[in-house]
């Protein structure tokens, strides 16, 4: 199974939230990159979005988010992807909030799949701790948050990737 975050991995991240569909605009690359990974794999996205609980929009808002994501991916071949997200503030000490694992080991559980078979993708420092401890492999990729993320410990630990793209073509030529 193939764990993505999704803003800065699939998506050009922002620093004032993507609140709209009209903002969410994929990285070159990304969604051709899910679409190869798809067929190979059980693919599904797992993002902390905490703009639902700073009230910056609503999860009805967000389910627009995630539809113009899915309505873009299968215009590139692909299938609409699961999306697990934690919609709490970072001050709500949840379980499901990335550096944490439960989110990651939640979207596992839905597909009956062991850590050990797991990869979860990020671009951040908190994408790769929450791998960690969920016991799935981590891979960075240097989109998005990527630069800096590389430079902590737990970015120098994982393998790191250009992008989704450099990734998914990685993985598929290794299994062949």
């Amino acid at each position: 199974m193939i764990l993505l975050d999704r803003d800065g991995v699939i998506n050009l991240d922002s620093p004032d939230y993507i609140k709209h569909p009209d903002e969410w605009h994929p990285i070159e690359h990304a969604l051709d990159a899910v679409a190869l990974l798809q067929q190979h794999y059980l693919v599904a996205v797992c993002t902390n979005q905490s703009g639902v609980g700073r009230g910056l929009f609503d999860d009805s808002r967000l389910a627009d988010i995630h539809a113009k994501m899915n309505a873009a991916l299968q215009a590139a071949g692909g299938r609409s992807l699961p999306v697990f997200y934690c919609p709490h503030h970072p001050h709500d000490q949840c379980d499901c909030r990335k550096p944490k694992p439960g989110l990651l080991l939640t979207a596992m559980q839905s597909a009956d799949c062991s850590p050990g078979q797991c990869v979860y993708v990020g671009d951040s420092e908190k994408d790769l701790l929450a791998a960690q401890q969920a016991g799935c492999e981590a891979v960075l990729v240097l989109t998005g948050n990527g630069p800096a993320a590389r430079e902590t410990p737990a970015g120098r630990a994982a393998t790191c990737y250009g992008n989704l793209a450099d990734f998914a073509e990685a993985l598929i030529r290794a299994g062949a």
